[in-house]
């Protein structure tokens, strides 16, 4: 079993002691890169850098589809489109584990159940705080909907910026890129699809 940093037991903040072998893990990183993981600026990166991966990853610890388990049926005879857009999430890259910040709309057409709108930002957040391509966390969001809510139809919509593009690679900043994902009656009917984009503003 990996040893734990000393320092990190007596943390007076409480936080969780990083085992030795992570750490020693983002010293060796930071010494291939070129610099001294000795200096004291950066002594206690490897914690740091530890921690706040754990932080990003923290969709592994949560099921998403658990935030669609509570839904409402008294909703008035209302069984017309319900969107959330512009939702703001940072998730990483798989490839390259650098940033991937965007935003997304997400809609569906109930049947006879709805869920409250911060659920759905819920199950994004879920998805995207794991290592991921763009098309698989657009595929999981719109699929988690679909089976946990047995709409009409889900439509996923995601816009965002790739920092193994735009900070590495080709290094061209300021390229967004969108994936979506219809099903159901968006899938089938063309004027619900045409109607929902319209109303995420695509």
């Amino acid at each position: 079993m990996s040893s734990l940093v000393g320092p990190d037991e007596d943390d007076p903040r409480g936080k969780p002691p990083v085992p030795e072998n992570v750490q020693d893990a983002i010293r060796t990183l930071i010494e291939w890169t070129g610099d001294d993981p000795g200096r004291e600026g950066l002594l206690d990166t490897p914690s740091r850098v530890a921690r706040a991966w754990k932080e990003y990853c923290l969709g592994y610890t949560e099921d998403p589809a658990i935030h669609l388990g509570r839904v409402f049926e008294e909703v008035g005879g209302y069984n017309e489109i319900v969107l959330l857009k512009d939702i703001p999430f940072q998730s990483h890259c798989e490839h390259h584990m650098a940033p991937i910040i965007g935003k997304a709309a997400i809609a569906y057409l109930p049947n006879d159940r709805v869920v409250g709108i911060s659920k759905l930002a819920r199950v994004l957040h879920g998805f995207a705080r794991r290592l991921q391509v763009q098309e698989r966390l657009t595929a999981e969001v719109a699929d988690c909907i679909w089976e946990n809510l047995q709409p009409q139809g889900v439509a996923v919509v995601i816009d965002a910026q790739h920092s193994c593009m735009t900070a590495r690679g080709v290094r061209t900043p300021g390229v967004g890129m969108v994936t979506s994902r219809m099903m159901g009656t968006f899938l089938e009917d063309q004027r619900s699809r045409k109607e929902v984009l319209s109303l995420m503003g695509y």
